[in-house]
């Protein structure tokens, strides 16, 4: 622990040109105290930290000293290449990994570049979860990413509507959309996706098909799961069981951009006819489904287009009347309702209630 802290004090100080003391025990997560006594250690094993005293003094490397520690681990790397989404690096427990990968990549560059992760981070910034919703980080995410990263087979518990079933799945990927994690994964040879934050268990095991083991043997060597079936602390480097042979033709961004058109269009299994006026046109696509929406419109145009009012009628997909007569209803006088007969009557009737507030 010690150790990998030094390193990192030497790599801060190689990437600025000083640190105050009250500075590099912000970063380290220690006391001022211990940063003197680490500084102390570094001096006593031939690293030339040199203290400036005073109000603006602080510690700085001096003869141009270059530390060789700057060569990417596995995961620092890995993690590199996600560090434009620090939050999704915390959920999945390598924001310490991305740290230290960008250190490495600022120690390594010329002095008048180290500013450039700096600048990057003040100019550009993602934001993954919806307005209005509070982010909450599934207590599992770190053990299945742990599995994604190894291509290692899990036994799962999933919270399935009341239901609790048990699965065996080789976690291929995981997908941040919308502030809520989800994990694909291939099962019985099928590709399937599972929220993340309904898992309500994972065991690492299973056979090692890299090994050359029979599959369904149930090896469970080093998985660190404890005796509950919850996944342990057991970290990436020491697993060695319970590995899949990966599809490499597997393309995750496609296939969770097939499976989401997949399942938006399973929602929708009823249809409304309305009639929009030009401003409806424009506004549909902002209170219901965006892709239903334009293919309504896109299939009204093609048809023959707007009356001789100006009106467009479309045949728009929803989820349900119910869901559709809440979404519908923003569009106030620029919608009319044509079919179903009861949609078109529950509109009339909130329309009189309207009109008799301004009355």
């Amino acid at each position: 622990m010690r150790a990998a802290r030094l390193i990192k004090m030497v790599l801060l100080l190689q990437s600025r040109p000083s640190m105050t003391a009250a500075e590099l025990a912000r970063e380290l997560e220690v006391s001022e105290r211990t940063v003197a006594r680490d500084v102390l250690a570094l001096s006593e094993a031939g690293v030339p930290v040199y203290a400036d005293r005073g109000r603006a003094g602080g510690y700085r490397l001096i003869g141009g000293y270059r530390t060789r520690l700057t060569g990417l681990g596995r995961s620092e790397a890995e993690a590199l290449f996600l560090s434009g989404v620090p939050s999704a690096l915390r959920e999945m427990g390598l924001a310490d990994a991305a740290s230290a990968a960008r250190l490495k990549v600022s120690a390594a560059l010329l002095p008048e570049l180290r500013d450039a992760a700096t600048g990057a981070a003040q100019r550009f910034h993602l934001d993954a979860p919806n307005w209005y919703q509070e982010p909450e980080t599934p207590a599992l995410l770190p053990a299945i990413a742990d599995a994604v990263w190894d291509d290692r087979r899990i036994t799962a518990r999933y919270l399935r509507k009341d239901t609790e079933v048990e699965r065996e799945l080789e976690p291929y990927g995981l997908v941040l959309k919308a502030g809520v994690w989800y994990l694909a994964a291939r099962t019985r040879g099928d590709y399937r996706v599972y929220r993340v934050d309904r898992f309500s268990a994972v065991e690492f095991g299973g056979a090692d098909e890299r090994s050359g083991a029979d599959e369904g043997t149930g090896a469970d060597e080093g998985s660190g799961a404890d005796d509950s079936g919850q996944a342990g602390t057991t970290g990436r480097t020491g697993a060695s069981g319970g590995r899949f042979l990966r599809d490499e033709s597997f393309d995750l961004p496609a296939f969770w951009a097939e499976r989401a058109t997949q399942f938006t269009r399973s929602l929708l299994r009823e249809e409304v006819v309305l009639r929009l006026s030009e401003r409806g046109v424009l506004q549909l696509p902002y209170v219901t489904e965006r892709m239903a929406a334009r293919e309504a419109i896109e299939a009204a145009q093609a048809a023959g287009g707007s009356d001789a009012h100006g009106r467009l009628t479309v045949t728009l997909a929803v989820e349900s009347a119910e869901v559709a007569y809440a979404q519908l209803l923003a569009l106030g006088p620029e919608g009319e309702i044509v079919a179903p007969s009861g949609l078109r009557e529950r509109f009339a009737a909130a329309a009189r209630r309207t009109a008799a507030l301004y009355t």
